[in-house]
């Protein structure tokens, strides 16, 4: 796909926020290991991606992106990966029959170990240890002997996701994802809530729908869509050696994809001129997505997205977008004028997770529901005003019933967060919270379309 490049070259680059393994001989062993496994995707389901991303790029769609901050080995169980995975598809079947538009669903599951730090060292009671990188670089456990990288780790990994990927798989085709069963992807939990109340009305309105449906001869047997979806996954590629063991040569086209997921993405820290990262993810074939901030000018994501998708392709490249509640209106602007200036066919996709982290009083990092949905309410309003597609949304979120983010219609507080707070990094929406999002994310989308008919009569 691209000319000059080579799985290894991104060893000639400049790369920042790789751990630093004391034993080079542990390493390679652990990565040639890894290079004699068996894919965890496909060249081909990649491929299929960018297709249905293209679609999204023109107007046509809807990306959501969710699951985890950073999986873990602790809380690795077929439960965990089942409620996320069902609130993903509640949160599908709201903006789908609300906005009328196919949705995509693409996971931060199977696969999101890694974390990039801000600092290499962590310093607790004088003591200074390397910082957790995340489950597949080093422990959480603030030891000298957690916190070494060790590559082994890379190995289970590698198992956690293709079990995660199976699992995922068998949800996705084996009947799970039935539309006939939309009423059965109600969380226990979730109770009376306002929002639970709500989506098992248009529960009910699916159900009268498929029965009108039956009766004309179009059911799960006729029509396979109805008992069946497609379901993608996705992690920030940060671990580059991991990264690197996994990219293979597809026999059909001759181009190198990263069989680690079906899409990667550039995270802010690594995100700059020269970096590894850009060079190793210019190189396969997967999507891939760039966040981006409030560092990053005009010009500059200009020159990565020639160097990301210099063929632009629809579908190819996702632009995600990273300000803060008080900032993305004045600061998006800028980059969606320059890039539709230049006519990059991107997803536009909004992250409102990592600019609104604050310190709660009681010592918790957390997420103010009411910044999260400000944020996207922005990211749409800059989008009409500039008349291009909001096309996606990247949530950190869980099905579990966690107290890691305040508000929403839970309304959890300050003082309830110690209650369920289990969060290997940084606080998540949980369920409850999730389904007020995506309703309120589907009142918006009507709105663009609303806006769009009006534009064309």
């Amino acid at each position: 796909m691209a000319a000059r490049w080579a799985p290894d070259s991104w060893t000639r680059a400049e790369a920042r926020q790789l751990p630093h393994y004391p034993d080079p001989a542990a390493l390679d062993a652990a990565t040639n290991t890894l290079r004699n496994f068996p894919p965890l995707v496909f060249a081909g389901e990649a491929r299929n991606l960018t297709a249905t991303l293209g679609e999204v790029a023109e107007g046509r769609g809807f990306l959501l992106q969710g699951g985890d901050c950073a999986e873990s080995f602790a809380e690795f169980h077929p439960d965990n990966i089942r409620d996320t995975f069902r609130v993903i598809l509640q949160m599908a079947v709201v903006l789908t029959f609300a906005s009328k538009q196919p949705v995509v669903k693409l996971g931060r599951m199977a696969g999101q170990f890694a974390k990039p730090r801000s600092a290499d060292m962590e310093t607790v009671g004088g003591v200074e240890l390397p910082s957790y990188r995340g489950d597949n670089v080093n422990d959480i456990a603030f030891t000298a002997e957690s916190r070494a990288p060790d590559p082994q780790r890379m190995i289970r990994a590698y198992s956690q996701s293709a079990a995660t990927l199976n699992l995922l798989r068998a949800f996705a085709q084996g009947g799970y994802a039935n539309l006939h069963q939309v009423h059965r992807w109600t969380l226990d939990f979730l109770g009376s809530s306002a929002w639970a109340r709500r989506y098992r009305e248009m529960a009910d309105r699916i159900g009268e729908a498929l029965e009108f449906m039956a009766a004309c001869g179009i059911d799960p047997q006729t029509v396979p869509q109805l008992a069946q979806t497609q379901f993608y996954t996705s992690h920030e590629a940060l671990l580059l050696p991991f990264e690197q063991a996994m990219t293979r040569q597809d026999s059909l086209t001759g181009d190198w994809y990263d069989t680690s997921a079906h899409f990667l993405w550039l995270g802010d820290r690594t995100r700059f001129e020269g970096s590894a990262h850009i060079e190793y993810l210019r190189g396969i074939g997967n999507p891939v997505g760039i966040k981006c901030g409030p560092t990053l000018e005009p010009d500059a994501l200009l020159r990565f997205c020639d160097t990301l998708n210099p063929g632009r392709v629809p579908g190819r490249l996702t632009l995600i977008t990273r300000f803060g509640h008080d900032r993305i209106e004045a600061a998006l602007p800028r980059l969606v004028r320059a890039v539709k200036r230049e006519g990059h066919p991107v997803v536009w996709s909004c992250d409102p997770m990592h600019g609104n982290t604050v310190k709660a009083a009681t010592g918790y990092k957390t997420r103010p529901f009411d910044r999260i949905l400000a944020e996207v309410r922005g990211f749409f309003a800059v989008h009409r005003a500039e008349g291009t597609h909001a096309g996606g949304i990247h949530a950190e979120m869980t099905g579990q019933n966690v107290t890691e983010c305040t508000g929403g219609a839970v309304d959890v507080t300050e003082q309830s967060l110690a209650d369920r707070y289990h969060t290997h990094c940084d606080p998540r929406l949980n369920a409850s919270q999730s389904l007020e999002l995506a309703f309120l994310l589907a009142e918006m989308l009507n709105e663009e379309m609303r806006q769009r008919q009006a534009e064309a009569a």
